[in-house]
């Protein structure tokens, strides 16, 4: 476990140095086996101590110190993902242009080939509170054939088989985001259909098994 401590007190530094967030906000989790390493709510990535990290397992119950500090308000969320996908590491942040175009879209469109990497259009989970089990249903179903969703007027979420994976996610998805804001202040946006992602994907497929 102290290997999933350790990267989720280095990801918290990269969600800053990433600009991905703002204080405490947003939040990252590991698995191993079945437990999950969470980062804590409401201390400053940059002061995070191993001893600070929370363990629990797969429903929830926190099997590190007792008396440490309190879970992410989305470990919820983060569990929910564990018990329903293949996931090993969660970044959930709160990106600048991700946050802004969770409040205009409810799909963030094809306008780059690269959104194959997470599955296709992004959709946007409903609004509900953070840290409720609402929010959490709400995105597990934003995630259905992805793995990577924006949160309407909150963020954007990714999954991976590690955290690395997971991070280059967030980052490529907050870049199309980026660039969705970026074409729609010059006009409406063409965006790729679903058989022009469609051929990239089989394309993708054969080159990365010949």
């Amino acid at each position: 476990m102290d290997s999933a401590v350790r990267a989720v007190i280095d990801g918290g530094l990269r969600l800053i140095s990433d600009g991905l967030v703002e204080g405490t906000a947003g939040n990252i989790s590991v698995r191993h086996g079945d437990l999950v390493a969470v980062s804590p709510s409401s201390i400053d990535y940059d002061r995070i101590r191993p001893e600070d990290v929370c363990v629990l397992d797969l429903d929830g119950t926190i099997v590190s110190r007792p008396d440490g500090p309190r879970p992410s308000t989305e470990t919820g969320m983060h569990l929910r993902i564990y018990r329903e996908t293949g996931a090993r590491a969660v970044v959930h942040h709160h990106g600048l242009a991700s946050v802004a175009v969770s409040t205009v879209v409810d799909v963030l469109p094809a306008l780059h080939y690269y959104i194959v990497r997470l599955g296709g259009p992004v959709r946007v989970a409903a609004y509900a509170r953070y840290g409720t089990d609402q929010l959490a249903r709400n995105v597990l179903a934003a995630l259905e054939g992805r793995n990577a969703a924006l949160m309407q007027n909150h963020g954007a979420i990714t999954y991976g088989a590690s955290l690395e994976q997971a991070f280059d996610r967030a980052l490529l998805l907050e870049w199309l985001c980026r660039l969705q804001v970026t074409a729609a202040s010059m006009g409406r946006p063409r965006a790729l259909s679903d058989s022009d992602l469609a051929e990239v994907a089989s394309a993708a497929y054969e080159r990365t098994s010949s």
